[in-house]
């Protein structure tokens, strides 16, 4: 099976229909690992495509934060305005399949998700210290997560030995294959679709081989603009409409 592992979409249709174009035909069935809604300006939409579409998804914090606005206490100003927008523009249908998500961690096909950690489904993994904390947590040899919105990965082998690594993908649409040996462990982040935070403005999201072992980095360019418009047009905050030129 060919897995298309998704995360933090955050309302961006423009860059999910962006990665669905890029990936058609790559992938058998799609995984989400939160963080559908939030931040960006076609909530319902995205919804919509995960209800039809997603074989498994999880829940993110701002998934929660539709339903329950004690979440948002946490959130930065920004943040928290585009959940009090977000939460209004949603249909009762899609509500309810958000409020329905199940909370991470899940095992599917051999491997674990995660939105942030399986310490905790809102911790962020920040360094190689998380990240082995959260490896040596796990029932799999091999887990997804997201919630940091940067494209990444660590790697413990069967001797002890540690470390992270940062797909370089060049320009345009690009993709990076990683091999996953025999005894290693694997902590990936495939990025987020719609709001990178790693410096590439790009959307961002894997696909996982499980006959090959390989997990696939992919980059996307998308209508960035188009999709700034939009959010101007719906009075989101603007400092989330311009971190989205520079990918941070």
């Amino acid at each position: 099976m060919r897995w298309l592992i998704l995360a933090d979409i955050h309302s961006n249709l423009a860059a999910l229909q962006a990665s669905l174009t890029a990936a058609a035909e790559e992938y058998g069935e799609v995984i989400c690992l939160g963080d559908l809604v939030g931040y960006g300006p076609e909530p319902n939409p995205v919804v919509e495509w995960a209800r039809a579409h997603v074989s498994t998804c999880i829940r993110g914090n701002h998934d929660k934060a539709v339903w329950d606005p004690d979440v948002t206490a946490d959130f930065n100003y920004a943040a928290r305005l585009a959940a009090e927008w977000t939460r209004p523009q949603l249909t009762e249908e899609n509500l309810r399949y958000l409020r329905e998500l199940p909370r991470g961690p899940a095992e599917v096909g051999g491997f674990q998700i995660v939105h942030g950690a399986l310490s905790g489904e809102d911790k962020y993994i920040l360094g190689q210290a998380d990240a082995l904390q959260e490896l040596r947590r796990a029932s799999a040899a091999l887990v997804f997560y997201g919630h940091t919105h940067s494209q990444c990965g660590y790697v413990e082998d069967g001797t002890g030995g540690f470390g992270e690594f940062k797909p370089q993908l060049p320009r345009g649409r690009s993709r990076l294959a990683l091999e996953l040996l025999p005894g290693e462990r694997y902590l990936i982040n495939p990025g987020s679709v719609g709001q990178p935070r790693d410096g590439d403005t790009r959307a961002a999201f894997c696909i996982y081989d499980d006959r090959r072992q390989e997990v696939e980095y992919w980059r996307v360019p998308y209508d960035v603009a188009a999709t700034q418009r939009r959010m101007e047009e719906c009075g989101l905050p603007s400092l989330l409409v311009q971190r989205l030129s520079f990918g941070h």
